[in-house]
């Protein structure tokens, strides 16, 4: 990145091809409170509910490992497997603890930034080392930050934990008259108790860290001035990108044009390679108007529209060539061809009145000026 790069400020929202990159290379918004809090919760709220079932569950599996039968206690080839029962079972009862734990952690880190797996993410990086970007890091805004937010959960961490032990102070006094069963099963539930509302203060670190996560994130991806004219001229400036923009381009004024055709009065052709579309308004001053024209393909593609909606088409090759290589699509005809123009229209428009009443208008045959005549390549004819 040069100079100018560090120096301008990153005032423009990021492209979607910088988010995108940014996500392949496993930049995402991620808040490590959010997932903190709610495996904590999570859990607490699990051993809140099942806790009790669980240690009656290892207690069981405890007792059971002090008995042994007389085959085991002298067998050296028993013992380890018997060992390595009971380590089974302790393992088996911990397992939805530890499934829940997972689920939670993977739930909270696509909750916000999604579900990215990113090799480049894990590739060793040399700002990592970099003694510099060491101590940036360490006395840096970030630092100070991560440092307050330790503050305030510790705050109130330890706040709740000291009003949950001073409310249940007299409790904690009433276990050591009660027998050690129903002692046990009581500080569970003080414990557990406890837990959950200690934990669930989790949540107001989270409530800030999310917000704070979110807006660095997009911090970080803002770009330059200089960096956004630079990918759009990467993105718009490859060829296939600019055949594709001009192949839409022309699909979107080809579709344009052969609507406007509906509407034409008169197809005015060559009779097979050329075609023109006029289409003119009685009530108005201003002259007729080229609302579409084509050669070849297109000039059949004009004539098959035409005969779908009703217009009609008028056989004149000089006429037809000097308006496609005067006129361009949506300007009025040039004045030296108004009078030949004219001519056509009047003599469609009787066409029309024939169905009314009217006479029809003997077909005309217009004459172009010599300097309006063209031949099929363009140039002026002789």
């Amino acid at each position: 990145m040069s100079d100018q790069d560090t120096s301008e400020e990153r005032s423009e929202e990021p492209t979607a091809k910088r988010l995108e990159k940014a996500q392949e290379d496993g930049q995402v918004a991620r808040s490590q409170e959010l997932g903190v809090a709610a495996m904590m919760i999570g859990i607490a709220c699990f051993m809140y509910l099942f806790g009790g079932f669980l240690l009656t569950k290892l207690s069981e599996v405890f007792v059971s490992g002090f008995v042994f039968d007389r085959k085991s206690v002298f067998s050296d080839n028993l013992l380890p497997a018997t060992f390595g029962i009971q380590a089974l079972d302790s393992l088996l009862v911990m397992v939805p603890i530890f499934a829940l734990a997972v689920v939670i952690a993977l739930g909270a880190a696509g909750a916000l930034g999604g579900f990215i797996f990113s090799l480049k993410a894990l590739a060793p990086k040399a700002s990592k080392i970099n003694p510099l970007a060491g101590f940036k890091r360490m006395f840096g805004m970030k630092a100070v930050v991560d440092l307050t937010k330790a503050l305030t959960k510790f705050t109130l961490v330890g706040g709740v934990l000291f009003l949950v032990v001073s409310q249940s102070f007299d409790r904690f006094i009433a276990l050591g008259f009660m027998d050690v069963g129903p002692a046990m099963a009581e500080a569970g539930k003080i414990i557990a108790g406890g837990t959950v509302l200690v934990t669930l203060t989790l949540i107001i670190a989270a409530a800030i860290d999310v917000p704070y996560q979110i807006y660095e994130f997009n911090k970080k991806m803002k770009m330059t001035k200089q960096e956004v004219k630079d990918e759009f001229k990467d993105t718009e400036g490859r060829p296939e990108v600019k055949a594709q923009i001009r192949r839409k381009q022309r699909e979107m004024a080809m579709g344009q044009m052969m609507e406007a055709v509906a509407d034409a009065d008169v197809i005015i052709v060559n009779p097979e390679h050329f075609a023109v579309a006029l289409s003119y308004d009685p009530s108005s001053d201003g002259a007729p108007v080229l609302v579409a024209k084509g050669v070849d393909f297109i000039a059949q593609g004009i004539r098959e529209k035409a005969a779908e909606t009703g217009v009609p088409l008028f056989q004149s090759p000089t006429l037809a060539r000097a308006l496609y290589f005067t006129t361009d699509i949506n300007q009025s005809v040039p004045e030296s061809l108004y009078y030949a123009v004219a001519q056509v229209i009047a003599y469609v428009f009787s066409l029309n009145s024939v169905g009314r009443g009217g006479g029809a208008a003997e077909k005309p045959q217009p004459e172009v000026p010599a300097g309006m005549r063209y031949n099929t390549d363009g140039t002026l004819a002789d």
